[in-house]
C-alpha cells in the first residue's frame, strides 16, 4: 500500500454580521482585507513546494464576514465546508432575517420569501450552500421553527422569544464547535468586545483560544491590521499596544507550522511496508503466550497474520462500511474516504505496528530464553563428565551469547520498540475515527498529545482524519439514531469485550508464569537439599564416603539450572508486565462499560433526549478512552527497550 501523506490548511471564519454598525460602515475594507489575506495564505502554501489538497474553510455562512470569506475562499479555488446550525430551510429563515410566520414557513419548505429583501437574503445565503459541503445540525429544528413562529406577528410570545434565543444561541455554539474541532487557524473579524455570549463572534474566539487554536483577528474599521492571539488571557489587549501584529514572517510561521510536516517525519511513514505475515521467529513470543495459556489455536492468535489494507473493508470492516454507507447519500465523498483510505491505512498502521510489536517482543523474549540456554549450556558438561571437552560446551555458550547480542543489535538499530509505539498509537488514533468523522467529531490541534517523542503518528493520523471532512449530511434526529446504533455502539461493545477478554488473558499469563519461576525455584530448593542430605548422610555414616563426590556435578548443575531458568521466567513476566497491562485492560473495559450504558439509555430513551450535543458528547467521552488507554499503556512500556538481559 502507498502511503501518501498531503496536509492541508484548515481555516474558519468567524465575524460580525451585516446589521454590525462596525461592519456595515467598513464592509469594502474588510471585503479587501480578507481577500489580501487569503491570498497571502494561498502564495505562502505555494512557496512551500510540497503536494497538499486545497485550503479547507469552514464557514457558517452568516451574512456578513462569514459570506465575505466564502466568496473570497472560492474565488481562490479553496474547499468550502458549512457546518450549519440548523437544516438547510430553517437555516434560510432565520439568517436571510425572516420576519413574518409566511416567509419563515416558505423558506422552510425551499420556496421563495415575499418580502425583496428578505428573498435576496436568502438567495445569497442558498447560492453558497449550493457550492458548500453541509453540514446541517437539525436535530431540533421543529423545536426552534415553532419558537420562531410563535415569536413572529401580532401575538408574540414573550417565553417563545427567550426559548429561540436560547436554542438559537447554543445551536450556533454547537455549529461553532464543529468548526474549530477541525481548524488550523481561526480568522475573525471583531471589535474586542463581548467574548461570553455563546455563539457569538468573540465567544467563538474564546473557545478557539481555549482549545489552542490560533486567531488572525482584525477590527472592522483597521483594515489590514491584522493581530495574533493564541492565549485566552490575550483577549482584553487584543488590539492594544502590546498586541503582536501579523506580519509576513508570523504568517508564514502559521502556516509552516499548520502545514509542513518535518523531513524526518516522511521519511518515517515511508519506510514503514505492509507485510501480511510475520517470520517464525517474529512470532515467537505469541507461542510463549500459548505455553502459558494466553493464547489459542482456535482464535488463531498464534498466528501472526495481519489483514491487508485493500482488503479489510470487505472483511473485518465490511460491517461498518455499509452502516456508515447506509448513513449517508449514495457516492458520498465521505463514504468512499472512510472505505477506500481511512479504514485501509488503519489496516496499514495495525499491520505494521502488529509485525513490530512481534518483533521487539520476540526479541526481548529469546534473549532472556538465550541468556539462560547460554549459563545452562556452559556448564552441561559436568553431569556428563566431559571435562576434556568443555571447549566445546564453551563454544555453544559463546554462540549463544553471540546471538543475544545480534538480536538486541539489530532490535536497536532497526528501532522495533521506537516504530512499534509509533504505528500503535497511529493505528489507535483511526480505529474509532469513522465513527467521529459521521458524528463530525473532532480532537481540537492544541488537544492532541505533545512531547519529547517524535510526532509524527499524532500529525499523520490528524491529517488523515481531516482529510475525509464534514460528511454532506442532515443530521437529524433519525440520522443521530442510526450512527449511534450501527457504528457507535458496536465500536464500544466489542471494544468492551476485547479489554475484558485481554484482561483475563494477561492475568492468566502472568500468574502461570509466575507459578512455573516459583516451581523452578523450588526446584532448585530441593536439589540443593538433596545434595545436602546426602552430604549429612555420608558424614553420619548412612552413606558411603563418595556417594557426594558421585551426585557433585549433577547437583551442581541442577542448583545453577533450576534457579537460571526460574529468574528468566520472573524476566519475561517482568519484562512483559502482563499484570500492569492487564490492569489497563480492566480500566479501559470499566470505562467503556460507563459509556455503553450511557449510549444504550440515549437510543432506547425518550426522543427529546437525543439531541447532537448529547450524541456528539458522547462520541468525544469514547476517544477520551482512547486516549487515556494509549498514554497508560505507553506510561508502562515505554522505558522497555531491547536490552540484553542482564
Amino acid at each position: 500500500m502507498l502511503i501518501d501523506w498531503q496536509p492541508h490548511l484548515s481555516l474558519g471564519i468567524t465575524g460580525h454580521r451585516a446589521g454590525h454598525a462596525g461592519f456595515a460602515s467598513h464592509r469594502d475594507r474588510i471585503d479587501a482585507a480578507l481577500g489580501s489575506l487569503f491570498s497571502d495564505i494561498e502564495a505562502q502554501l505555494d512557496a512551500l513546494d510540497m503536494a497538499r489538497s486545497p485550503v479547507r474553510l469552514h464557514s457558517l455562512l452568516a451574512s456578513g464576514a462569514d459570506q465575505l470569506a466564502a466568496h473570497r475562499a472560492l474565488a481562490l479555488g479553496w474547499e468550502l465546508v458549512a457546518p450549519l446550525p440548523f437544516g438547510e430551510g430553517l437555516n434560510l429563515a432565520i439568517n436571510s432575517g425572516a420576519r413574518t410566520r409566511e416567509d419563515v414557513e416558505a423558506l422552510i419548505e425551499g420556496g421563495e420569501a415575499h418580502d425583496p429583501h428578505t428573498a435576496s437574503e436568502a438567495r445569497a445565503i442558498r447560492d453558497l450552500t449550493d457550492r458548500a459541503r453541509v453540514f446541517a445540525i437539525a436535530d431540533r429544528d421543529e423545536a426552534i421553527a415553532a419558537a420562531l413562529a410563535a415569536s413572529l406577528g401580532d401575538e408574540r410570545d414573550p417565553v417563545a422569544e427567550r426559548r429561540l434565543a436560547a436554542l438559537q444561541s447554543d445551536n450556533v455554539a454547537l455549529a461553532g464547535r464543529v468548526m474549530l474541532e477541525r481548524t488550523d487557524l481561526l480568522v475573525a473579524i471583531w471589535d474586542g468586545r463581548d467574548w461570553d455570549m455563546a455563539g457569538g463572534t468573540g465567544h467563538t474566539i474564546a473557545a478557539a483560544l481555549e482549545q489552542g487554536t490560533p486567531v488572525i483577528a482584525m477590527a472592522p474599521g483597521d483594515s489590514g491590521k491584522w493581530t495574533i492571539l493564541t492565549r485566552p488571557q490575550e483577549l482584553a489587549r487584543a488590539y492594544g499596544a502590546h498586541a503582536r501584529p501579523c506580519d509576513e514572517a508570523a504568517l508564514t510561521g502559521l502556516v509552516v507550522t499548520a502545514m509542513a510536516p518535518q523531513r524526518n517525519d516522511l521519511k518515517a511513514v515511508s519506510r514503514e511496508r505492509f507485510r501480511p505475515r510475520a517470520t517464525f521467529g517474529f512470532g515467537i513470543y505469541r507461542r510463549l503466550e500459548t505455553l502459558f495459556g494466553g493464547r489459542n489455536t482456535r482464535s488463531g492468535t498464534t498466528k501472526a497474520v495481519y489483514e491487508a489494507p485493500d482488503a479489510i473493508a470487505q472483511g473485518s470492516a465490511a460491517p461498518l462500511v455499509k452502516a456508515i454507507e447506509a448513513r449517508l447519500a449514495p457516492g458520498d465523498d465521505m463514504a468512499r474516504a472512510i472505505r477506500d483510505r481511512l479504514v485501509p491505512l488503519f489496516a496499514w498502521a495495525d499491520g505494521v505496528s502488529g509485525r513490530l510489536s512481534d518483533a521487539y517482543r520476540s526479541g526481548m523474549s529469546v534473549n532472556f530464553a538465550l541468556s539462560a540456554f547460554a549459563i545452562i549450556a556452559g556448564i552441561a558438561y559436568l553431569p556428563f563428565g566431559l571435562a576434556d571437552h568443555k571447549w566445546a560446551f564453551a563454544a555453544v555458550e559463546l554462540g549463544l551469547l553471540v546471538a543475544i547480542v545480534a538480536i538486541t543489535f539489530a532490535g536497536n538499530r532497526r528501532a522495533w520498540h521506537r516504530r512499534w509505539f509509533e504505528t500503535r498509537r497511529v493505528a489507535e488514533y483511526l480505529r474509532f475515527a469513522p465513527a467521529m468523522l459521521l458524528m463530525g467529531v473532532a480532537r481540537p490541534i492544541g488537544r492532541w498529545p505533545r512531547g519529547d517523542t517524535r510526532q509524527w503518528p499524532e500529525r499523520f493520523a490528524r491529517d488523515a482524519i481531516r482529510d475525509a471532512g464534514l460528511p454532506a449530511a442532515r443530521l437529524d434526529k433519525a440520522y443521530l439514531d442510526g450512527v449511534l446504533r450501527t457504528v457507535v455502539l458496536p465500536h464500544v461493545t466489542g471494544q468492551r469485550r476485547y479489554h475484558e477478554a485481554k484482561a483475563a488473558q494477561l492475568d492468566t499469563v502472568h500468574h502461570r508464569i509466575d507459578r512455573a519461576a516459583e516451581y523452578f525455584f523450588l526446584a532448585a530448593l530441593v536439589s540443593v537439599t538433596i545434595y545436602l542430605g546426602v552430604e549429612l548422610a555420608a558424614l553420619l555414616g548412612l552413606l558411603a564416603p563418595g556417594a557426594p563426590y558421585a551426585i557433585a556435578k549433577s547437583f551442581t548443575f541442577l542448583g545453577v539450572a533450576f534457579p537460571t531458568i526460574g529468574a528468566n521466567l520472573a524476566g519475561i513476566r517482568y519484562f512483559g508486565d502482563f499484570e500492569r497491562f492487564a490492569g489497563i485492560s480492566r480500566a479501559t473495559a470499566a470505562k467503556l462499560r460507563e459509556v455503553e450504558a450511557r449510549l444504550n439509555l440515549l437510543v432506547e430513551g425518550e426522543q427529546e433526549g437525543l439531541t447532537y450535543r448529547s450524541a456528539s458528547d458522547i462520541v468525544r467521552m469514547v476517544d477520551e478512552v482512547v486516549f487515556s488507554e494509549i498514554e497508560s499503556w505507553q506510561a508502562v512500556y515505554g522505558g522497555k527497550a531491547l536490552a540484553l538481559p542482564a
